[in-house]
């Protein structure tokens, strides 16, 4: 009787150690998977041309956690950068994006808050601040050529005006005789050809206006003579 009761004491107590020990193996397996702000982190970069702020959850237990994120200004909250986000963490890693065209050097506090059921597992920042990179982002390169093709030589040819904007007035025939028809003054005047033409007829470019002189003063002294002899002629009658 008395080996018996030994002997059940015994198991007593093994059983005991090892529910203890059961236990404590638990609690430890359990807290090495609970949801910590170790397992949370941020950065800040661009995506493009823009600003982001991006927080990644390597929670393996995958509890919803609430992120929100605050322009610091002097250790206070300036303002909330969008609107707050919710990620379920994995081993591998999930993130959220918060778009912001953040300035060099800035720094953003980045708010956890996970909760499962009743129970909360962080309610904390992630530690330490974001802090952004000391360069902006670039904005696009503008200086690419354009895809667009240049116009060729035939598409920059200048076209015909349109048939109706030539007025009926203006037609070929009208327009060459009113060209062609001399001024008022031109018609009266006569050609240095027709000039030439007439002088040569009239005998203008030779001795003719000598020989007129000449027979003119002959006409004049023939006509004196004549006077003279008829005077003599009076005076010897009487």
């Amino acid at each position: 009787m008395s080996l018996s009761r030994r002997t059940a004491a015994r198991s007593v107590r093994m059983l005991g150690v090892t529910a203890a020990s059961a236990a404590l193996a638990l609690s430890a397996a359990g807290t090495a998977l609970a949801c910590d702000i170790s397992e949370f982190s941020a950065t800040a970069a661009c995506d493009g041309t823009k600003g982001v702020i991006t927080v990644t959850d390597k929670d393996p237990t995958g509890v919803p956690a609430v992120i929100t994120v605050f322009l610091e200004n002097n250790g206070a909250d300036l303002r909330q950068v969008g609107t707050e986000q919710t990620v379920v963490g994995s081993k591998k890693g999930v993130t959220v994006s918060f778009a912001e065209d953040w300035e060099p050097n800035a720094e953003y506090r980045v708010h956890v808050l996970a909760v499962k059921g009743k129970k909360t597992f962080v309610d904390t920042d992630i530690s330490p601040n974001v802090t952004t990179p000391s360069k902006a982002c670039e904005a696009d390169d503008t200086s690419s050529p354009s895809s667009t093709p240049s116009s060729s030589p035939s598409d920059t040819k200048t076209t015909p005006p349109p048939a109706e904007t030539i007025t009926p007035s203006a037609s070929p025939s009208d327009s060459a005789s009113d060209s062609a028809a001399p001024a008022p003054s031109a018609s009266n005047a006569p050609s240095p050809a027709v000039q030439e033409s007439n002088l040569a007829e009239t005998g203008a470019n030779s001795n003719t206006g000598l020989i007129v002189g000449v027979a003119a003063a002959l006409v004049v002294v023939g006509g004196g003579a004549v006077f003279f002899g008829m005077r003599r002629r009076g005076s010897s009658n009487r």
